[in-house]
């Protein structure tokens, strides 16, 4: 089944063109500032001069609030701030411009200069792009303001598909199909979606080509079809069905469309499968000690490992780059965001400042920051969780429900 999508073609990888000013020396790249866990380095940008222009202001705005939402800096004054952004914002036609620097430390030390050009009908997303590169001149690590986050959200009685930037900006609804869609997963190359949907009125996993607004179905046997996962190297699925019975594993192969069944649980089902980094293994979720609770398994088979065995359930685990398991795990009546190293069987809970029901984690890309579902008093939002203390950050403000994010691979 092919089908399209979107009333019109699209994409959401746009072009964007960047020269590189003269090259900083291999020493020069290696410099980096470190901080102990938590703390921040102080950022000035009243170096960084925009013209009056419309485009020119929401850049800045857009750069300003990246850069405090990396959880890498605090935006500053000059006399206070470790780093500096030297240059200028410039509208010329059809284009923003922008030529910066970043200078740091007591012998002013160069991090990074380049030069960018960008449509001016898109500042937002050349912030994104600019704020990135901040952050790994600076501190090594990988940025997080030019990546996107799926999710559910409740319209006119529908469960369809939304997409954001990863500040929550560029907030825009993907599927229009008046009926229930649910755990949407990026693929590995960003540019494609799996989702389970009930266009037949049963559930069946299909996926999406953002690039084109193309879908279909890739599991849509008998029964159930639900939890469609791409493995990292792009070439199977992990999927859940019960066209032999009640829900098992599978894997899938989306170009010979060969099925191995990992699971053989008669009396249990089966859920929420998600892939290690290295595609060798898969997480998932088992009732068949009685209570959900994570097992791990091969992707060849084999008999499966329960990690979990804390509070009443363990469910919607996923598998980050960082080689973590963040879950949602019900303990003492409210569920929190867990995290666990699959090696030990360590378990972190992340402190929130209240007891609201957070769920559906999924990591960002830069494996320090993880999105959620918050749930209170019957009504769910949107919220990025720093795993290293900043407190949490709402993304939804649009009226409706929102909940089962996902957040891109890049």
């Amino acid at each position: 089944m092919c089908s399209r999508l979107f009333p019109y073609s699209f994409s959401l990888l746009p072009i964007l063109l960047l020269a590189v000013l003269p090259a900083m020396t291999e020493a020069e790249a290696q410099i980096r500032i470190t901080k102990p866990a938590g703390e921040k380095i102080s950022i000035h940008l009243g170096g960084l001069t925009a013209d009056g222009d419309e485009a020119s202001r929401l850049f800045m705005q857009t750069l300003q609030g990246n850069l405090n939402r990396s959880g890498w800096f605090t935006v500053t004054r000059a006399g206070q701030a470790e780093v500096s952004v030297l240059g200028s914002v410039q509208r010329r036609r059809d284009q923003l411009r922008v030529e910066g620097r970043v200078m740091g430390g007591a012998d002013r030390r160069q991090y990074m200069s380049n030069s960018y050009r960008h449509s001016a009908d898109d500042a937002r997303r050349l912030a994104h792009r600019v704020a990135d590169d901040i952050v790994q001149a600076v501190t090594g690590h990988k940025g997080i303001a030019s990546t996107r986050i799926v999710m559910v959200g409740v319209r006119d009685n529908a469960k369809e598909l939304f997409i954001s930037d990863a500040d929550g900006g560029n907030f825009r609804q993907l599927t229009r199909d008046g009926n229930i869609s649910v755990r949407p997963r990026w693929g590995p190359d960003g540019d494609q979606l799996t989702y389970t949907a009930y266009l037949r009125r049963f559930p069946d996993v299909f996926l999406v080509e953002l690039s084109t607004g193309n879908r279909r179905a890739v599991a849509n046997y008998s029964g159930l079809n639900a939890g469609g996962v791409i493995s990292p190297d792009g070439q199977d699925l992990a999927v859940i069905l019960s066209k032999d019975g009640n829900p098992e594993l599978y894997v899938k192969n989306l170009r010979s469309g060969r099925l191995t069944r990992l699971t053989h649980t008669p009396r249990a089902n089966e859920g929420s499968p998600s892939w290690s980094p290295d595609g060798r293994e898969i997480v998932y979720v088992s009732d068949q000690a009685g209570r959900p609770q994570l097992y791990i398994i091969s992707r060849e088979g084999g008999s499966p490992r329960r990690i979990t065995s804390r509070g009443t359930a363990n469910v919607a685990p996923d598998w980050g780059p960082n080689g973590l398991i963040a879950f949602s795990s019900r303990v003492e009546g409210q569920y929190r965001i867990a995290i666990m190293d699959p090696q030990t069987e360590r378990v972190r809970y992340l402190d929130v400042p209240d007891r609201a029901d957070y769920e559906d984690p999924s990591w960002a890309p830069n494996g320090r920051h993880i999105v959620c579902g918050r749930r209170e008093q019957f009504r769910s939002s949107i919220y990025v969780l720093d795993t290293m203390g900043d407190p949490p950050l709402r993304l939804t403000r649009e009226g409706g429900d929102y909940y089962s994010p996902a957040w891109s691979p890049e």
